[in-house]
């Protein structure tokens, strides 16, 4: 007989709220997805479920079904890796102390980069911390905030590009375990890890890896999003459909952190339907 499906699509599986770097609070996210024709949707926040419990009571009143997730910062090398870890458990021992030790270094940075930045420019970290919420990841988005709202860039774009790029003076890295131990930890914790927008750089994962994280029990990519591009998407579809992965889409909304809007890609049913049934750690709220 065939399983019940208790959700209802159009579904988006990335949303930010202010818990990390969007500006909105998770029920006004919920709120933003269901405006823009969504009935399931997942907060994403960076390295945090803080906000879980209200997007899902926002979403259930909205008739909506609400995908608890997180997107985990990994690192390979020098590249950063982020990986979208849904319904696992939040009380994993574990998954608990590697998310508080990301934190820890989030926040380290970003007090480094705001002493560096204050030696030319008149920026302090109470100008940064007015731009972040109680229980709030505190990272490189909250400091463009504080340079926009003071004058020294237009927008986060500008902040991004010039003063906060990885190639500048003000840039502190960050510490992520590498992708291996991320997708390890996200399945010992009962979740289902898909690779955020993988495509958006000319120069993929090695192969080597990708076949690690796969046997470790990666779910799949996230394929469908703005940041893509076009040679290294094709590259991961022919791999996913070889291999039977999960492909999502997504919009990866931050509010007025991004143009991204909710919805502008979705996650078939289908798909939405295999992490479901493949995560042990958590549950969907239904409405």
């Amino acid at each position: 007989m065939p399983r019940l499906q208790r959700f209802d699509g159009p579904s988006d599986l990335h949303l930010h709220s202010a818990q990390s770097d969007g500006t909105e609070p998770p029920a006004e996210v919920m709120a933003a997805a269901h405006r823009h024709g969504l009935r399931t949707a997942a907060l994403t926040d960076h390295d945090t479920t803080s906000g879980w419990a209200e997007a899902a009571q926002a979403a259930a009143s909205l008739d909506m079904t609400f995908i608890p997730g997180m997107e985990l910062s990994a690192k390979h090398e020098w590249q950063s890796v982020h990986i979208l870890a849904y319904l696992f458990d939040p009380d994993d021992v574990a998954m608990r102390k590697l998310i508080k030790k990301i934190r820890s270094s989030r926040l380290d940075r970003a007090r480094n980069m705001a002493e560096r930045i204050a030696r030319d420019m008149d920026l302090t970290w109470d100008d940064i911390l007015a731009h972040t919420t109680a229980g709030a990841t505190v990272g490189r988005p909250h400091i463009a905030d504080a340079l926009v709202s003071r004058g020294f860039v237009k927008d986060r774009t500008e902040a991004f590009a010039r003063i906060l790029h990885p190639g500048g003076d003000y840039y502190v890295s960050l510490y992520a375990p590498d992708p291996l131990s991320a997708t390890k930890l996200i399945v010992a914790a009962g979740g289902v890890p898909i690779i955020a927008h993988p495509a958006a750089r000319e120069r993929p994962l090695p192969q080597a890896l990708v076949d690690d994280m796969l046997d470790a029990g990666l779910g799949g990519f996230e394929l469908e999003h703005r940041e893509n591009l076009p040679a290294p998407t094709r590259t991961l579809r022919r791999l996913c459909d070889e291999r039977d992965l999960i492909v999502t889409g997504s919009s990866d909304y931050h509010g007025l952190g991004k143009p991204n809007l909710p919805g502008e890609n979705t996650t078939a049913d289908e798909m939405v339907a295999r992490i479901i049934d493949r995560a042990t750690g958590s549950a969907p709220v239904y409405p």
